[in-house]
């Protein structure tokens, strides 16, 4: 209690001074940082996980070939869920004596329980709506356009004259995300009605809920519990998510990535200022010491009166975190309309914490150093600076760093890259900060006056410049990373989807069909045809081992031996493919050889000069491993694991599959395509596509915000790091006014000091941003052809030389306007 009593008494003596408010406000700062931008990527990326219930039409569901039991939806509503049923079935429709197969969903009046129904009305406009009315159904513009019909008119469904009440235009639909059909929309009760949903009906039956997630996670483990009829299965977010992983994936990295940058920057800011502090307290702890006080004692007061500080300033900075946070959604919640808006408060709480921790790791160490201080450094400074060649605790703040990343991340991947990439922007800064001063050291006696008296301060002060520079690139090299880089790898991710991405694909072509189709398709402004053969067929052997007598590590091993598997055959290599091992077949090799994409190389342990074996229909083939390709299936181009030479399998028994991009608004010349090739099947990915640029959008939309706030974490790095050689500054500012420098020369003289500081920690963080990106782009984000901005990069650069020279020149403005006998005396 009397050491309690003791630090709340030094809290209240020393507040004046200007360490200990600025290791305050710092350390407020920092949690608001942290705060606001943990709590905002929370609730985005919430945001970006809700997209995949939206594509569901729930939280969770069950689907099933049968209908099932009551006592699924009976505990769903015992636990608060809502719930909602519906089947998905093809259908004929006719009208107009035309026919036309349909892709039906029955639903109930309670559908969707997520993301948005959206329909066309009678008028043209666009309305939001629930499941249709009984005698009416919803026709997409295909179906509209194939059969003729316009809204209002009455279509023939399962024996039943039904009215179209609307056009879709978007819909949830199980995840599913590719249209095989025109879709429509009726009600559950005609379709049973009708008997479409009888038995031996071609029907799939789905359970849907949706509300508060412990419920729906308590309504999952039940369902989990019990034995689901044959065939049923789980519907959850992570299937929808798996269908999109590299969209999801990358928004997640993304969120993650701007989260631990603004942490680091905030860790960096409390670091430099616990520095200063423990430095400014050298002087009082030596006459504590020279009194008699234990070391025990000093240090239970240094740490008590730094405790005593840190609890309210995190309370108070994670009390404003909320309230930013809360203020901030407000104007940023129209990117994610169907999030709740329950304000999270974990993350504000852990950015108290780790403010506190971070605080801790990098005080501790100088704090204990100075309980060391001798009694004698009261007459004499030089054993206040006794240096250890090694100890322990100074291994804390690199441990704390490692965490903060860590936990921040998510990733362990993302973490390795980003601490790294930090160690090596530390080492180069301490490397070029070296130099400069050793070149200071032979350039300054000749100099100009103003430019002598900058290298002379920074030569002065070797190991506080180094500690500067290396401060200073860290913080910059973090808001570099969030300002330029990281838009640009979004807009390498925006690139990859350009507006005339491929949105159709083509299943069963024929051979004789290839001439026709290519020519119609030409006609209605189709583009980026992309058609390969497929074949099916399965592996039997590998270098002539039965592939049943075969055993793998890899668990996806046996059951992609026992599926139906689907090949093709190039002479060329298809585009998004790249080699990465042997070399690419070409047309007509001497034996037979196939081309293997990365995932099988893996999968089951293949290497070039392999040998696989498959039967095709009624043939076989045996081929050997010629080459490794890494795939960019996000490409939306026709794509395949397996890949033959053409001169030994183009006689297997195949079809043909394409890819290409239709403009919207080719309904009419689509649909009349489709009628005279009626066995093809056309397949609408124009869903995913709008799903994937809208997840680029909504994050583009987060790192934005979350940028806002990080400033204030650089702005206050900038501060701290400036702030670290303010005591030693003035004493020589008094001195040299003593001795007859003027005002002039003293400002002159800082802003060279600061200049070069600057600039050394801008290009040192715009060529490790540059580097970094790179790494992250290839590593994390598989954006192959990224390239970083290095003008942009550069010219920030040299901004930050600008900034950090003003901001230097502000903070010794007052010490240039005081007089050297007041100077003197606070010194």
């Amino acid at each position: 209690m009397r050491l309690l009593t003791l630090s709340l008494r030094s809290l209240r003596r020393e507040w004046h001074l200007p360490e200990l408010r600025t290791l305050g406000a710092s350390l407020v700062l920092a949690v608001v940082a942290l705060g606001v931008v943990a709590t905002l990527s929370t609730r985005m990326e919430r945001g970006v996980l809700a997209s995949a219930a939206e594509l569901i039409g729930g939280d969770l569901g069950i689907s099933s070939p049968q209908s099932l039991p009551s006592n699924y939806a009976a505990q769903a509503a015992q636990r608060g869920l809502h719930v909602t049923r519906n089947a998905s079935f093809p259908s004929v429709a006719f009208a107009h004596e035309q026919s036309q197969l349909l892709d039906v969903q029955a639903t109930d009046g309670a559908y969707p329980l997520r993301g948005t129904l959206e329909l066309l009305d009678r008028q043209g406009k666009s309305v939001v709506g629930h499941g249709p009315p009984a005698g009416t159904v919803y026709l997409d513009h295909r179906a509209l356009v194939a059969l003729n019909l316009k809204l209002g008119d009455a279509v023939q469904l399962g024996g039943r004259d039904l009215r179209i009440a609307g056009e879709l235009l978007r819909q949830p639909d199980g995840g599913e995300l590719v249209a095989m059909a025109p879709r429509a929309l009726m009600n559950v009760t005609d379709a049973e009605q009708a008997g479409l949903l009888g038995v031996g009906s071609r029907a799939r039956h789905h359970l849907l809920v949706a509300g508060e997630p412990d419920a729906v996670q308590g309504w999952r483990r039940w369902v989990q519990e019990q034995t689901l009829p044959q065939g049923a299965e789980l519907i959850t977010p992570e299937q929808t998510q798996e269908r999109m992983r590299s969209a999801f994936d990358r928004a997640s990295a993304f969120l993650r990535l701007t989260a631990l940058l603004s942490a680091l920057l905030a860790g960096v800011a409390i670091a430099m200022a616990a520095q200063r502090y423990a430095r400014r307290k050298t002087n009082e702890v030596a006459l504590l010491r020279a009194l008699g006080t234990p070391r025990r004692q000093v240090l239970g007061l240094l740490t008590g009166t730094l405790g005593l500080l840190a609890v309210p300033a995190v309370a108070a900075g994670a009390l404003v975190a909320l309230g930013l946070a809360q203020l901030t959604w407000h104007f940023a919640s129209q990117m994610f309309t169907t999030v709740p808006t329950v304000l999270p408060l974990g993350p504000a709480a852990a950015a108290a914490a780790m403010g506190l921790a971070v605080l801790a790791g990098f005080a501790l160490p100088p704090l204990t150093r100075l309980a060391e201080v001798p009694p004698v450094a009261v007459f004499r400074e030089s054993a206040a600076r006794r240096v250890r060649r090694f100890d322990a605790l100074y291994l804390v703040p690199a441990v704390v760093a490692l965490l903060l990343i860590w936990s921040q991340s998510g990733s362990a991947k993302l973490a390795g890259i980003l601490a790294a990439s930090l160690v090596g922007v530390a080492i180069v800064a301490a490397l070029l900060s070296a130099l400069l001063l050793w070149i200071a050291r032979r350039v300054a006696p000749g100099a100009h006056p103003a430019l002598r008296l900058g290298l002379a301060a920074l030569a002065r002060r070797r190991s506080m410049s180094l500690l500067q520079a290396t401060a200073l690139s860290l913080g910059l090299v973090a808001l570099l990373l969030l300002a330029i880089v990281a838009p640009a790898l979004l807009e390498g991710w925006r690139r990859e989807l350009p507006a005339d991405t491929p949105n159709w694909f083509v299943l069963n072509l024929q051979d004789d069909q290839r001439p026709g189709f290519e020519h119609a398709l030409a006609g209605m402004g189709g583009q980026k045809l992309n058609m390969l053969p497929l074949a099916v067929g399965k592996l039997t052997a590998i270098n002539s081992h039965p592939i049943d007598q075969l055993s793998f590590k890899d668990e996806r091993a046996k059951d992609w031996a026992d599926r139906q598997l689907r090949l093709s055959w190039a002479g060329e290599l298809p585009p998004s493919n790249q080699v990465i091992a042997g070399q690419w077949h070409g047309g007509h090799p001497a034996q037979a050889e196939v081309s293997i994409d990365t995932m099988w190389r893996d999968m089951f342990a293949l290497k070039v000069g392999d040998v696989m074996s498959f039967n095709v229909g009624e043939g076989h083939i045996d081929a050997r491993v010629g080459s490794i390709r890494k795939v960019d299936w996000t490409s939306f181009r026709v794509n395949f694991f397996l890949v033959f030479d053409p001169a030994h399998a183009s006689e297997l028994p195949h079809t043909w599959i394409a890819s290409f991009y239709l403009p919207r608004g080719n309904a009419p010349a689509l649909a009349q395509l489709s009628r005279d090739y009626s066995n093809l099947s056309l397949i609408d990915v124009d869903a995913m596509l709008d799903r994937v640029r809208e997840i680029v959008n909504q994050v583009s939309g987060a790192v934005r915000w979350v940028l806002g706030f990080s400033l204030l974490a650089g702005a206050l790095v900038l501060a701290a790091a400036l702030a670290a050689s303010a005591q030693e500054r003035r004493h020589e500012a008094a001195l040299l006014r003593t001795l007859g420098a003027r005002r002039s020369q003293l400002r002159a003289a800082a802003a060279c000091e600061f200049a070069l500081l600057g600039l050394v920690a801008g290009l040192t963080a715009a060529f490790g941003a540059a580097g970094t990106g790179l790494w992250l782009g290839h590593a994390i984000f598989h954006i192959d052809d990224f390239v970083p901005p290095l003008g942009s990069l550069l010219l920030a650069a040299l901004a930050a030389a600008i900034v950090v020279m003003l901001l230097g020149l502000a903070g010794t403005r007052r010490v240039s306007r005081t007089s050297p006998m007041r100077l003197l005396r606070e010194n």
